[in-house]
């Protein structure tokens, strides 16, 4: 229940044994067709341009930056973790004049103030779930007032988990993770684009991997595709797969399953004595960060020793703090198939146990 890889899905591991098709064979092209149809849907968008980047979602980052910002241009930034502090690195090692808008870590960043950041800034750049902390950032009214600015999502942790409104909210560029929500095992980053962006596409991105230009016209159109990279066969039969059981639950009832199960366990961490750190309503419900209170811990154990007690003796992974609240906070992931409430009464147990030693 940590917040890297969780058990991926039965369809999404049965998928993976499919036989091998080459990367152009039609075959391969047309389950390529489904699958961004299914991202389409994950994301809630019709953007023709959405399709899994072959690498893993900090792949998707980059895309997102490299092919749309050029030096000079301005970037603001909501950083309330780990992950906005890299988007801000990614943003400056393309030139970017990079405007930071900050928040305490386990704090939402105001909307207004990434709004009131620049008057007219290329990108306006938010993870909308911050793996690092377990906080919801709020998105939807980010497009407003700024009629030329590009909104750019971090939806690695939210797809499928929390409600994602690609085209409602106005989001032009956003990338999610394969190994989160969306139950599949890492490697691939759901990417999407709107018509909007498209027409503000960077001629000649620093990356020739992640070129938009020529990537567009293997991953999408009729016909014939142009080559452009081998694809992982396997990664994309698996996302498929994921997909598939993703939407035959239907997109409302994922989100209430990770809701419940994210409230349970929220609860329970409580009834124990243990003090959530993220902000009150803006907690997410697949990614629970917790103050470990290491004065109940067994003489002779730290912080390292119980997570790898609990790995041990339960066979449960609960994810370490990073950044500033390394060693003080950890991080549990519900996510995918792994959000059931089996395994949350497992984890309770298990703290309720190692806690009382």
């Amino acid at each position: 229940m940590g917040p890297g890889p969780c058990n991926p899905y039965p369809e999404a591991i049965a998928a993976m044994g499919r036989p091998m098709l080459g990367h152009l064979d039609p075959e391969f092209i047309e389950l390529l067709d489904q699958t961004n149809d299914r991202l389409r849907q994950a994301f809630r968008t019709d953007n023709p341009l959405t399709f899994p980047v072959s690498a893993t979602g900090s792949a998707g980052m980059e895309a997102g930056f490299v092919n749309f910002v050029e030096p000079g241009d301005a970037v603001v930034v909501g950083v309330n973790g780990a992950f906005g502090e890299r988007m801000c690195d990614v943003a400056r090692r393309c030139g970017a004049d990079v405007i930071r808008v900050d928040a305490r870590w386990g704090e939402p960043v105001d909307p207004q103030a990434l709004i009131d950041a620049h008057p007219n800034p290329k990108i306006i750049a938010l993870v909308h779930a911050e793996t690092s902390t377990g906080v919801r950032n709020d998105v939807g009214c980010l497009h407003t007032g700024k009629e030329d600015a590009l909104v750019l999502l971090d939806c690695v942790t939210s797809v499928a988990g929390i409600p994602v409104e690609i085209d409602a909210w106005c989001v032009d560029i956003a990338y999610s993770g394969t190994q989160k929500c969306l139950g599949a095992p890492p490697g691939l980053a759901p990417f999407t684009a709107s018509p909007r962006a498209l027409d503000q596409l960077v001629a000649t991105p620093q990356s020739w991997y992640l070129d938009l230009n020529m990537i567009a016209s293997y991953v999408i159109g009729e016909g014939a595709r142009a080559y452009h990279h081998t694809a992982p066969i396997s990664a994309i039969f698996s996302l498929h797969g994921a997909l598939g059981a993703v939407l035959d639950e239907g997109l409302e009832s994922c989100w209430a399953r990770h809701k419940a199960c994210g409230q349970a366990l929220q609860a329970g961490l409580e009834d124990l004595g243990f003090t959530l750190f993220a902000a009150e309503g803006h907690r997410l419900p697949q990614l629970t960060s917790v103050w470990i209170p290491l004065e109940r811990l067994p003489d002779g154990m730290d912080e390292a020793g119980a997570r790898r007690a609990l790995l041990d003796r339960y066979g449960i992974e609960v994810g370490a703090g990073l950044g500033p609240v390394a060693g003080k906070v950890w991080r549990i992931g519900c996510m995918g198939h792994t959000a059931r409430p089996r395994n949350v009464s497992l984890l309770l147990g298990a703290l309720e146990e190692l806690f009382s030693a």
